[in-house]
């Protein structure tokens, strides 16, 4: 699915909007090229690489319809919101569409930007698609559903009475349905971090929870231990048992993965002995090619009756940064007495792995893993979906249509650290080694900048713009760390200047900046820190993204 149904359909009517008195910034392509060492070694035959989602993917969650996989993952601020992808082998992915892709379903203005939309949850039944998810600080709990996971999505339908975040619905055989999600304990919490998953039965066809409403797992596996946010609750049943899978220990180094079971829907659930199932909080936190973070996983059966596990992790570097946000990783699953495993305690995520028995070949090099090469001429009738919206867009301010093989960005006098939306436009940070470019037409306003930016949140990012000054432009490359706002190099090139590109390199934690006039790259800065867009140090659960933008100066 393109993204046209919103930015570029009947409301670009509309664009009489204030920022339609200055002129437009023509963009002629963006391209973005990654050079990740991990990801140039071969693959065997019949292997696959890890991550399969790579750049700010996280939470995923899966479903088998037939012989088709669907995945969402949490999308927070940005916009269009819950992605979803379609696969035949769990491996290669394509997008397909959005459960949030209208305006009209949710707002995020005054959000900062890992709030918004939370761990969405997809299942299927009886020919209907259900996406279950957590609009934090925007409504609460809710269900969409679709017959096509394409959409169109319903809007919202809102769980009242139902607190806490990262539903997910499960079907017993019996046909009954439930609703489980994290929430604070019944009573006073007895430590930071402690929490408990809740189950509900639920009448799918007036989509309200019914019942009594109840505690099945307090604190974690083992509350003696004092265990920290148990989350992200899946029910799954096999064999008679239901197995209850968890996330806990929080999303960070300390992540994990525990399962426990009962033979009663509602339990008592019992911990299996082998937990945490997943987790890299044990290994080495100086080993080379570390992947961290390890946790909030989803099971699926396959055709062939082998299972799966999709679950997000980091790729670090120093030890402890990681610009390309939570991706989403697959693992093999081994059930061994009864109990469902998906890495040995000590055991490494492996960068690959053999694949499912039905693994297909890629029919064309991948955009959402490995060293991506992407270009973007900007000729299509809508934008590629990989290009994100900080929050929502109240007016469109992204135009293909009135100059034909040009991104027209009209200028929006918001800057990047606002909590509304800015007139940019973002695509994942999807290597830890890469480049970012984009040439345009230099701004033919005065009070008009425009460039390229790295954003993480509204508080860490770079931004690198030209503008008229006086008879001649001035290019800045601002960084916002934190509360620190500094300008932190500049060159004036000639006036007479009508287009230019400018790049983005990124190696770990050093960024450079550079401009083309037409003589060749020039850095203007090639040794900026990193680090200032890594989740660490940002805060938060996504990741760092890059692309164009357009500013009116000065708020006007």
């Amino acid at each position: 699915m393109r993204l046209g149904r919103f930015m570029l359909g009947g409301l670009l009517a509309m664009l009489g909007f204030a920022a339609q008195a200055r002129q437009p910034v023509l963009f002629d392509g963006f391209e973005y090229a990654g050079h990740d060492a991990v990801f140039a070694q071969p693959l065997a035959p019949g292997e696959y690489r890890n991550p399969v989602l790579a750049g700010f993917s996280p939470d995923p969650s899966v479903v088998r319809v037939g012989d088709r996989y669907y995945l969402v993952n949490s999308s927070f601020a940005y916009f269009p919101g819950i992605p979803v992808y379609e696969s035949r082998d769990l491996v290669h992915w394509t997008p397909i569409g959005h459960v949030i892709d209208r305006p009209s379903q949710l707002d995020f203005d005054g959000l900062g930007m890992s709030r918004g939309v939370f761990a969405p949850t997809i299942s299927y039944h009886d020919g209907t698609f259900y996406v279950v998810n957590t609009a934090v600080d925007s409504g609460g709990n809710f269900i969409a559903t679709a017959t096509n996971p394409a959409g169109p999505w319903s809007d919202p339908v809102w769980l009242r009475g139902v607190d806490g975040i990262d539903p997910s619905l499960f079907f017993d055989d019996d046909g009954k349905a439930y609703l489980l999600n994290n929430g604070t304990p019944e009573g006073k919490p007895q430590y930071e971090g402690h929490r408990a998953i809740w189950l509900q039965q639920i009448d799918l066809a007036k989509q309200v929870p019914v019942g009594e409403r109840k505690v099945v797992l307090n604190g974690g596996t083992h509350f003696e231990q004092r265990p920290i946010w148990i989350e992200g609750p899946h029910l799954y049943k096999r064999d008679g048992w239901y197995y209850l899978m968890c996330a806990e220990g929080g999303t960070g180094p300390q992540h994990s993965e525990v399962v426990l079971r009962s033979r009663s829907v509602w339990g008592p659930y019992a911990p299996y002995e082998g937990n945490p199932i997943l987790t890299q909080r044990d290994l080495p936190a100086d080993r080379a090619n570390a992947v961290i973070n390890a946790g909030h996983a989803d099971l699926v059966e396959a055709a062939d009756g082998r299972w799966w596990a999709i679950f997000l992790a980091s790729r670090a570097y120093d030890r402890v940064h990681y610009n390309t946000g939570r991706e989403t990783f697959l693992l093999p699953v081994t059930w061994k007495d009864g109990w469902p495993t998906i890495l040995p305690a000590g055991q490494p995520i492996p960068p690959a792995a053999k694949g499912p028995s039905f693994l297909q070949a890629e029919a064309r090099p991948s955009m959402l893993t490995g060293n991506v090469q992407w270009h973007d001429h900007f000729d299509g009738a809508a934008l590629d979906p990989a290009w994100l919206f900080v929050r929502v867009p109240k007016q469109p301010w992204a135009d293909l249509r009135s100059h034909p093989g040009k991104l027209a960005i009209h200028p929006l006098a918001e800057d990047l650290d606002t909590l509304r939306n800015p007139s940019f436009l973002a695509r994942r940070q999807q290597n830890t080694q890469f480049e970012a470019s984009t040439s345009f037409a230099v701004p033919v306003d005065r009070d008009v900048e425009a460039g390229i930016a790295a954003f993480q949140n509204e508080h860490y990012w770079y931004a690198l713009g030209v503008r008229r000054d006086g008879g001649h432009l001035l290019l800045s490359l601002r960084r916002h760390r934190g509360g620190e706002v500094a300008t932190v190099a500049t060159a004036e090139l000639p006036g007479t200047l009508h287009s230019l590109a400018l790049m983005i390199s990124g190696d770990g934690g050093v960024y450079g900046f550079a401009y083309d006039d037409g003589a060749g790259w020039t850095w203007l800065s090639r040794h900026e820190d990193g680090t200032v867009l890594s989740t660490d140090v940002a805060g938060g659960f996504i990741g760092a993204v890059v692309g164009p933008y357009a500013r009116v100066l000065g708020g006007q």
